[in-house]
């Protein structure tokens, strides 16, 4: 399958969010930019953010523990 250039302007922030995420990733750019229009084309990204969020909601109230305990011992620190 042949590669084809594509462009496009985006704000510098978010050219230089691509770059570093790629390189986290070992991927170039294109690469990076690629893998996600797959994901997204596939509903693999669709799936995983609605997977994160269904796990949320059935354990908020873990996370909403651990925050108020980490709150309490702060207040008790000071």
């Amino acid at each position: 399958m042949g590669k084809t250039q594509l462009g496009a302007r985006v704000d510098a922030d978010v050219a230089e969010l691509a770059r570093k995420r790629a390189a986290d990733l070992g991927l170039s750019v294109g690469e990076y930019l690629a893998r996600l229009v797959q994901d997204d084309a596939s509903g693999l990204r669709a799936r995983a953010v609605d997977a994160a969020a269904r796990f949320l909601a059935e354990h908020q109230s873990v996370f909403d523990e651990a925050e108020d305990a980490q709150v309490s011992r702060g207040a008790r620190a000071a």
